[in-house]
């Protein structure tokens, strides 16, 4: 299996040399060449699969459709490695719940952070130090979080031979308990920057970073965020599981609610729809930040400065730049980089906006890729929390609430899963608000908040960030 560029870039790469890499050296976005096809047969084989062996086992079979280049044995065993109850508390790993009639809950947070990014992070920790270790090489990985990236990533790479993590978040606007999570981390390795703005300007440090080759290169630098194909390719695997705990014969077809802020999530649904997983339609749900719903309806994507981000109660999604975006966007227009990279390079870095709402390819996002899509705010948040628990007995957070309230707008005849993003209690002061007390924490967070935090805060400037890279890597 080769890897080529959204933006067109000549050299197709294998899985292991993007796994390290992060950003096409033209600034796109890793895509497999193909999609791997899933017929008939095959699905009914993951069926037993799923059935008989567990959800490890499903993972290297979708996994191993796209990694040539790490012995089956090897992936099979880093696959073993990483979806245990043990770190997922649950021999399912994501069991599927139903809240009422057709509308379905996919439980993505027993992970060790409490949160949906573990699914991939922990994977992704496990195939860097095996990689790494095979190479004898080193990685300092750069990210950006806007609240669960960054635990996930730093849980799974925490004491990792060969990695360190440099993350960034935007200062103050994550919930008290995302910031604890990660600040309190005293491993070596770990290195958390604040950065005096809003997640796109984390995101755009990283990608800046990531295009400076010879910086890259020098530092070698990787990245563990959804621009990492290895990341959405491990997600693509709960989206299989998914559909088969809800159906029982291939011909059923089923939709998932996503909710989106970096479209990371979401695009692994596009992966696996693409792959012939029988989908419906997938649902993007946003907050108040609706840059995607607003594309979703109208065609225009319109990225919005930092005085326009909105901070919101769901802030992971507080996000007006979604950079997984252009993986979707470089098939619907044919897999043209070319016009790909008009739209990105020139259209969204020049003007910060395309339009594509008179390209007759608009019509294939929801015609041909089953997209539509719907936006929440503080008081649907609320109404949600408040009328999922009172009246179905269940708890939810602030995200998979904008999810229901979406997923609710579009129900049709088949099983429509919202995909969990976290547990309550990672953003306790909302749960409070709908519901005038407080989630349950988990034991191991306890005073968590009250601990010795490792942070650096520093404004929105790139040259600082590769500066205090380079203080921490001699």
């Amino acid at each position: 299996m080769l890897y080529l560029s959204t933006r067109g870039h000549a050299e197709q790469k294998r899985f292991c040399d993007i796994l390290l890499e992060g950003l096409a050296p033209d600034g796109g976005l890793y895509m497999p060449v193909q999609y791997p096809q899933i017929d008939d047969a095959k699905l009914t084989a993951l069926r037993e699969t799923l059935r008989n062996q567990g959800y490890a086992a499903l993972a290297f079979e979708i996994l191993s459709l796209y990694i040539d280049d790490i012995p089956a044995e090897d992936l099979r065993a880093l696959c073993n490695k990483t979806y245990t109850e043990a770190v997922f508390g649950t021999a399912a790993i994501v069991p599927v719940r139903q809240l009422e009639g057709q509308l379905m809950i996919e439980a993505l947070s027993n992970g060790p952070t409490l949160a949906f990014k573990d699914m991939a992070m922990q994977l992704l920790g496990n195939l860097f130090e095996y990689e790494l270790a095979r190479r004898g090489e080193e990685l300092n990985i750069l990210g950006a979080t806007s609240g669960d990236t960054g635990s996930a990533a730093e849980y799974a790479m925490r004491g990792k031979k060969g990695v360190r993590v440099f993350m960034t978040s935007p200062h103050g606007r994550m919930s008290p308990f995302q910031q604890a999570q990660m600040f309190s981390l005293q491993d070596e390795n770990i290195h958390n920057i604040a950065i005096e703005g809003v997640f796109d300007d984390c995101q755009d440090i990283v990608k800046a970073v990531s295009n400076d080759h010879a910086f890259k290169a020098q530092y070698k630098i990787g990245t563990v965020n959804s621009i990492n194909w290895a990341r959405l390719l491990a997600q693509v695997v709960y989206y299989f599981a998914g559909y088969l705990q809800v159906t029982t014969q291939n011909s059923e077809k089923v939709s998932f609610t996503v909710p989106s802020g970096n479209f990371g999530n979401v695009c692994a649904g596009h992966v696996a729809r693409q792959m012939g997983l029988p989908i419906a339609k997938l649902v993007v749900a946003t907050n108040e930040n609706d840059v995607l719903d607003e594309f979703f309806r109208t065609g225009v994507y319109q990225v919005r400065g930092a005085a326009h981000t909105f901070e919101t109660s769901s802030p992971s999604m507080d996000i007006s730049k979604a950079s997984n975006f252009e993986r979707f966007v470089f098939d619907l227009v044919g897999r043209d980089g070319a016009r790909l990279q008009q739209l990105f390079s020139q259209g969204v870095a020049q003007e910060g906006r395309f339009d594509l709402q008179a390209d007759p390819a608009f019509k294939d996002a929801a015609g041909r890729y089953g997209f539509v899509s719907g936006k929440s705010s503080h008081a649907d948040r609320l109404a949600t929390i408040q009328d999922t628990y009172q009246r179905l007995g269940q708890m939810i957070d602030t995200h998979t609430a904008d999810g229901v309230k979406v997923a609710r707008e579009h129900l049709g005849a088949e099983p429509m899963i919202v995909l969990e993003t976290a547990l309550p209690i990672k953003f306790a002061a909302t749960i409070e608000e709908a519901l005038g007390r407080l989630p349950e924490r988990p034991a191991k967070f306890d005073g968590i908040e009250a601990l010795p935090k490792r942070v650096v805060v520093m404004p929105a400037d790139v040259d600082q960030v590769k500066a205090y890279i380079q203080d921490h890597c001699r």
